[in-house]
């Protein structure tokens, strides 16, 4: 098979580009415009915040690869980069246009390749999701991407599993594994991608959709989700975050999701904002991501606070906190500071997040037990239980 045509991936002079991250591109772009030109968190979380049980439900973990740990692959890996240290690559992100930053970040992204990778890479995410008392995860992967790269299926979803297994002994998080079709690539190829995952149907416990979403509406996907579907998949899908309110109705009808990632422009639809609520479907919101992609000028804007007030089933997440410049625990206390939302509020959303994932009950009841004594003992909070 022809690697290159398989994921539709062109070839920038001389390096392999590809499409599957445009927003990951702008993200980078948009921190070097605004003079942030490294991805280190230097905000300060409050005390309740880092201890408050919650659930990640929006994370790729393709996109918390660290810049310390990118450069440790590519020793190991004999990955030629164009920088020497974490100075440096924080350096080399000073670009001056686009194509400066595409020559600089697809070969970063060459450096994934072994079955350690994937391993490392998960583990250091779940070390740092336990110090910020992340009880639970649901992981999202782009196994496209990796396969155009001569990486096999079974050596990521292998490896990411182990991982979450790590996750677990080693710090009593729970995990889902959510495999992701990229949306600018066409149906044929997520069908054949999802045939692939088939052997692996007990490891993956949900599909969903993310890449470039203006142009690449859900409807295009309607026969992978169905067939996912009667193959017993869960299903979330990226939605609304650059593309309009019809989107999310297309997930919601034609892919016949659980869950809507991202979900921003819903409530330029109210009747679609109704019927999320009337149908408790959750969104997963990312404010750093929107903040760094300019889905939002300035988090006062963001409209969570807005989604909460018309009883939205809101979570909050980090999507690729290595390069949005925070983890899920910036992310509560970023809308907290812009948004002026209260502790006890920020608790009802960590209870969404629990009830919003696709954990089994009996752990579910054991995680609002938990989240339930927190709030009890810090704000005196008495939670309502939702179905899910």
């Amino acid at each position: 098979m022809d690697i290159m045509r398989y994921a539709g991936i062109p070839t920038i002079l001389g390096l392999t580009c590809f499409r599957f991250h445009r927003l990951a591109l702008l993200r980078f772009v948009l921190l070097a415009l605004d003079g942030n030109c490294t991805p280190t968190i230097t905000m300060t979380t409050s005390l309740f915040i880092r201890r408050l049980p919650k659930a990640e439900l929006h994370l790729h973990i393709e996109g918390t690869l660290e810049p310390e740990q990118m450069l440790a692959m590519a020793r190991r890996n004999r990955v030629s980069l164009p920088v020497a240290s974490t100075d440096e690559a924080r350096d080399a992100y000073r670009f001056s246009n686009l194509q400066d930053f595409l020559d600089i970040y697809y070969r970063t992204m060459s450096v994934l390749l072994t079955e350690r990778d994937f391993y490392d890479l998960t583990c250091a995410y779940l070390d740092r999701a336990a110090a910020q008392s992340v009880r639970h995860v649901e992981v999202s992967f782009d196994p496209q991407a990796h396969i155009a790269r001569g990486v096999a299926m079974a050596s990521v979803c292998r490896r990411i599993r182990r991982g979450l297994e790590y996750g677990r002994r080693r710090h009593g998080i729970t995990s889902r594994i959510i495999m992701c079709f990229l949306r600018h690539l066409d149906e044929a190829n997520a069908l054949e991608t999802l045939e692939e995952a088939l052997p692996f149907r007990d490891w993956i416990y949900a599909v969903g959709l993310d890449s470039t979403e203006l142009g690449n509406p859900p409807r295009k996907f309607a026969r992978s989700f169905e067939k996912a579907r009667m193959a017993g998949f869960a299903r979330v899908a990226h939605a609304g975050e650059e593309g309009p309110p019809q989107y999310i109705r297309e997930a919601l009808e034609l892919l016949r999701v659980q869950r809507i990632d991202h979900g921003n422009s819903v409530l330029e639809d109210p009747d679609l904002t109704v019927e999320l609520t009337q149908r408790n479907i959750p969104l997963t919101i990312c404010p750093l991501s929107n903040l760094k992609l300019g889905v939002v000028s300035d988090l006062a804007h963001h409209p969570l606070r807005k989604m909460l007030d018309v009883g939205l089933r809101v979570t909050l997440n980090s999507d690729d906190p290595a390069f949005f410049g925070g983890y899920i625990n910036e992310n509560y206390q970023a809308v907290q500071d812009s948004l002026k939302i209260d502790d006890e509020t920020l608790g009802r959303i960590a209870r969404n997040s629990f009830e919003a994932s696709f954990i089994d009950h009996s752990r579910l009841e054991e995680l609002l037990a938990g989240l339930d004594a927190y709030m009890r003992e810090h704000t005196g909070w008495e939670s309502p239980r939702r179905h899910r």
